[in-house]
């Protein structure tokens, strides 16, 4: 055995004394580092996590994941002590939202071709937003801060957005943060989306139509699986486009032997786990979320040493940001 194995099997015996110890959980979202979501009790998507946590009865939640990820335990476990071993793990696309702010010039609001209205991000805030257009109720997925949670009507995943979009009376409805995922919605919905401009640095930024092109050359035989949160021209060419769980299933229950996957690279770890006979090509190699790589093993050990990091969401914006997550479960 070498060092480097010995130094991880030692820091995995201190953790999971410590968490049994500390009557502790430990979750780990589904981009964590392998032998972090190897060391996790349950690992998964963000919302499904919470809502797995909050089922349970231990005192302690150690959240592997970003800062949006603890506050929805905090949120939907407020009886609950709820760490983030890597206290500046955020989410950029989450941060493009605020609810207050300094003002900035505007520019014109435009209409692609999909005829979704777009908002710059870096020119409104979230009331800036509301104020714009009075009575037109507020879609937030689930990446966002609890505040604007709390600023919003009701929230959604990437597997439920359209169901969430079409459960509203209203024609007209305001998505936020993700323009890709509302053109996702736009597309399977008769309902008018005004999207606030905001995008995930990974899906977004690192992807376009030449690396799929690219992708499938190399992988002729290959099922395209991408995550909603990518460009609509790369939606436009998979084969499937699923949440990160639908991701698992889908993978698992197919006939196809051989996939290229359109979303962070540390899925690729529980797809190769849950699916050991099947071959997993990640879409381009520059799909790593730096902010979901900042946790460790030895940030886990140290945060449920020191009972560092401690999430916890006030009441006044924990309540209404509960009441927008609710008021999704509640959609069958």
């Amino acid at each position: 055995m070498t060092a480097e194995k010995t130094d991880i099997a030692v820091v995995r015996d201190k953790i999971l004394k410590l968490k049994k110890d500390l009557n502790a959980i430990i979750l780990a979202h589904n981009y964590q580092r392998p032998e972090v979501q190897d060391i996790a009790d349950i690992t998964g998507d963000s919302l499904e996590l919470s809502r797995a946590a909050a089922k349970t009865d231990y005192a302690v939640i150690v959240f592997c994941g970003v800062h949006f990820m603890a506050e929805s335990a905090s949120i939907l476990s407020p009886d609950k002590t709820v760490l983030l071993p890597e206290l500046g793990a955020g989410c950029p696309m989450a941060d493009m939202v605020t609810v207050t702010g300094p003002r900035k010039t505007k520019r014109e609001l435009y209409t692609d071709v999909l005829g979704i209205t777009f908002a710059f991000a870096d020119e409104f805030t979230l009331l800036d937003m509301k104020k714009k257009y009075p009575g037109v109720p507020v879609v937030a997925y689930v990446n966002t801060s609890a505040a604007v949670k709390a600023e919003s009507d009701i929230c959604c995943t990437s597997s439920n957005v359209v169901k969430v979009v079409n459960s509203l009376r209203e024609d007209t409805v305001i998505c936020i943060p993700d323009r890709n995922l509302s053109a996702y919605a736009a597309k399977r919905t008769t309902k008018k989306i005004i999207s606030w401009d905001g995008f995930c640095n990974v899906h977004h930024a690192h992807l376009d139509v030449e690396d799929v092109k690219q992708a499938k050359a190399e992988h002729p035989d290959a099922v395209l699986v991408v995550h909603p949160e990518c460009p609509p021209e790369v939606q436009d060419m998979a084969d499937e486009i699923t949440s990160t769980s639908g991701m698992l299933r889908f993978c698992k229950e197919s006939n196809h032997k051989e996939f290229i996957i359109g979303t962070e690279e540390g899925i690729l770890h529980r797809l190769r786990k849950d699916s050991p006979g099947k071959q997993f090509y990640i879409l381009n190699r520059e799909m790593v979320c730096p902010n979901m790589k900042r946790t460790k093993l030895t940030s886990v050990l140290t945060a449920m040493e020191k009972m560092q990091y401690v999430i916890k969401v006030p009441e006044n914006i924990r309540v209404p940001a509960k009441r927008a997550l609710d008021r999704m479960l509640e959609i069958k």
